[in-house]
């Protein structure tokens, strides 16, 4: 079995231009890759964030979007999305709704995030290993914990970005 995983390379525009495997894309080298979010809201307009497991590489510890991930080599976004939203969170049943799609670069990777919404109500059953709890919140209780070392950098950027989408659709 192969364990070595390929993420597309591409254009800010979204076209792709070859391929890298996880470990390049995440060494600094700044290989601009493709992701999916999903925020996925109650019919009370609350939003699920997830806590991300100790165990992560990445900002471990820190509450950050309802499902994120990469998509991988040869795969559809919304397969991707959709791939992503039932390992972490065990759903299936929902139908995104994309937002818009932006650049965003830390201090590892580079990465072109698409961002989705859904409107859920079901159960949701978090993968333990990837999440250490997740919940939903009220906007003001998110806008209150600001700046404050809960979120991950990556949330806090998009949250306003897609909050000031969402206000016109929700």
């Amino acid at each position: 079995m192969n364990s070595i995983e390929f993420f597309p390379l591409v254009t800010e525009t979204g076209e792709i231009i070859g391929k890298a495997t996880r470990k390049e894309c995440h060494s600094g080298s700044f290989l601009l890759h493709p992701v999916v979010h999903l925020h996925l809201f109650n019919s009370k307009g609350e939003l699920y964030l997830q806590k991300r497991a100790m165990n992560k590489d990445i900002q471990p510890g820190k509450w950050d979007t309802s499902v994120g991930g990469h998509v991988d080599y040869g795969e559809e976004m919304k397969s991707a999305l959709l791939r992503e939203a039932q390992e972490e969170l065990g759903i299936t049943d929902f139908e995104p709704i994309f937002i818009m799609r932006y650049k965003f670069v830390s201090d590892k990777e580079a990465e072109l995030i698409h961002s989705h919404y859904a409107v859920y109500d079901n159960e949701i059953n978090p993968d333990p290993i990837e999440i250490s709890e997740g919940r939903f919140w009220q906007i003001a209780d998110i806008e209150a914990q600001f700046g404050k070392n809960v979120f991950t950098p990556n949330f806090e950027q998009e949250f306003p970005k897609i909050m000031a989408v969402l206000n016109h659709t929700l």
